[in-house]
């Protein structure tokens, strides 16, 4: 296959660390081939790889190397930290192709680590206020994705969860389902060794990852599809 991940360059890490050394409009104009070489181009690879084996899979995850790419740039505008470039380079597989929608799979390649991951991360109110609501209404299917996550060596991530009950669901005395309904994102994650980033078995670990990660697709998924009935109701 033309385009086809064969891994990230050697000195992808390494270019990395200089430029968050050197944090320069200047030093990155010089070094534009070597970001290309060694990081861009294979992402832009990898996204591609995976898109042809998430759809063999029937995962219902895509992307391209052009839309599903983030800039290694920062945004800057409203930000204390004014430093111009990422110590990162990331990317993501959605239903669309687009990054507007969520049930993504994320992927980061960076300095502060390398992982992936299956995401609805900070979904807006109506779809957050559903997912906790299928949580409550329907535990024995939450508690089935959890089980079934945890059979593949996977669970959800708790980053970043409320302290307190959100309005509405004060009712709620369940330990388990008390602790999913503060979650602000719902997430899986798999920690890539570096090492590993250099070559093409990094495609069959990440489809391995999403495969496991399913449950939570098919969960989030249905919610998601259910919403429409319920706001109609």
């Amino acid at each position: 296959m033309i385009g086809s991940f064969s891994g990230f360059g050697q000195k992808a890490l390494p270019f990395l660390k200089a430029l968050d050394f050197h944090q320069s409009r200047e030093w990155f104009l010089e070094n534009r081939d070597l970001f290309e070489k060694e990081l861009r181009d294979p992402m832009g690879d990898l996204v591609e790889t995976l898109t042809e084996r998430f759809a063999k899979a029937g995962l219902g995850l895509r992307g391209d190397r052009k839309k599903s790419l983030f800039r290694i740039n920062r945004d800057v505008r409203f930000a204390k930290d004014k430093r111009p470039y990422n110590r990162h380079l990331s990317a993501i597989l959605s239903p669309d192709g687009s990054k507007a929608v969520q049930g993504v799979f994320y992927l980061h390649i960076g300095l502060e680590g390398c992982f992936s991951g299956i995401a609805w991360w900070q979904p807006e109110a109506a779809l957050l206020l559903a997912m906790r609501r299928a949580i409550w209404a329907r535990p024995a299917e939450f508690r089935s994705m959890v089980a079934a996550l945890k059979k593949n060596g996977l669970e959800l991530d708790a980053e970043g969860s409320m302290k307190r009950t959100p309005r509405g669901f004060e009712d709620v005395t369940d330990a388990d389902l008390l602790a999913a309904i503060r979650n602000r994102h719902f997430v899986v994650r798999h920690k890539i060794d570096p090492v590993g980033i250099h070559g093409a078995a990094l495609v069959d670990e990440l489809v391995d990852f999403a495969m496991r990660s399913k449950p939570l697709l098919d969960w989030g998924r249905a919610i998601e599809g259910r919403i429409p009935d319920e706001q109609e109701t």
